[in-house]
């Protein structure tokens, strides 16, 4: 259900204030995303035009879901169910239960239908260099940071059925601290409840609770600074996203594939590569100008204007098996 645009910002401050003060900041600190990835991979995107979101199921944490999932559930369990249920049954009656009810039903599934294109938040600081944990983890023995422009993730299209989310580094303890704050700031709104009526309020509640589940992690990632572009299929699917099945070290999974081409029809602009890419950083390798040498034929080739000027050589000294 759309929400009616006046309704919007205090919309996003009232059900989502964590994602909404990231949005914020990131917007003032220049709106750009790194994604950390092999030499290989980037090559891939640029080739095909697309970039692939992978199940959470062969993510590298292997408690994508499960750590975020605990920590919900156990809140739900806790005096924030009551709290929540106080606020919303006095405007409409039965809705926690029927919200509760369905995101249990569907928690199984999350882990099996939740499929992430992982980034990172790039600043000024790391326009030279990237960053060495980044690289550490991500780049294997010939790294490339795609640095992009992030604008297309702030915007307002349900265009692909994905959508960007800041990850929240949180135990238990602290996941239940921000749902306490959250249902507290509810609970000041409720005429914002009664102008978006029950349904939307019931899509709210769910989507604060899933995306708790998907985007809280464990707070020793926290220096990773990730965010998350989420879509579940079985949710909600778009025609643009269609679903393939590819070979990723070794493993066959399935995969969505983002076409990097926009729809300003749908409000989808900023996805084209020469909008979209911002810098490259090759980072530790030690075949740095061949990297640099296919990057430059393969930003051409995706009619990435002034190329040149977009590829960048860390020049990090860090031999593999130093990773």
């Amino acid at each position: 259900m759309t929400i009616a645009p006046e309704l919007l910002p205090i919309y996003k401050k009232v059900f989502f204030p964590y994602a909404n003060e990231a949005v914020e900041r990131m917007q003032a600190q220049g709106g750009r995303f790194a994604y950390y990835t092999t030499a290989a991979t980037a090559m891939l995107i640029l080739k095909s035009r697309a970039m692939w979101m992978r199940s959470t199921m062969v993510m590298n944490d292997s408690s994508e879901i499960e750590h975020g999932l605990s920590c919900v559930l156990s809140a739900l369990k806790s005096d924030v169910g009551s709290q929540l249920e106080k606020v919303l049954d006095k405007q409409y009656p039965g809705l926690t239960k029927e919200v509760a009810d369905s995101f249990v039903a569907w928690a199984p599934g999350f882990s099996r239908d939740t499929f992430i294109l992982c980034l990172s938040e790039h600043f000024s600081a790391d326009d030279a260099y990237g960053r060495l944990s980044m690289w550490r983890a991500y780049g294997g023995e010939a790294g490339v940071a795609l640095v992009i422009n992030g604008n297309v993730m702030f915007r307002e299209s349900h265009a692909l059925a994905a959508y960007s989310m800041p990850v929240a580094y949180l135990d238990e303890r602290g996941l239940r601290k921000k749902l306490t704050e959250l249902v507290s700031g509810i609970g000041m709104n409720v005429d914002l409840l009664k102008a978006i009526g029950r349904e939307a309020t019931y899509n709210a509640i769910f989507n604060i609770l899933r995306f708790a589940t998907v985007c809280t992690k464990h707070p020793a990632f926290e220096e990773e600074r990730e965010w998350r572009v989420v879509a579940s299929p079985a949710l909600q699917r778009s025609p643009l996203v269609p679903i393939g099945v590819e070979a990723v070290g070794g493993i066959p999974q399935r995969i969505l594939k983002i076409e990097l081409k926009d729809h300003p029809d749908q409000g989808l602009i900023g996805l084209e590569p020469d909008k979209l890419v911002d810098r490259v950083l090759i980072g530790p390798c030690e075949h740095a100008d061949a990297i640099g040498q296919a990057l430059l034929m393969g930003l051409t080739d995706a009619s990435v204007s002034d190329p040149g000027n977009r590829i960048y050589k860390t020049g990090i000294p860090l031999r593999p098996n130093q990773r």
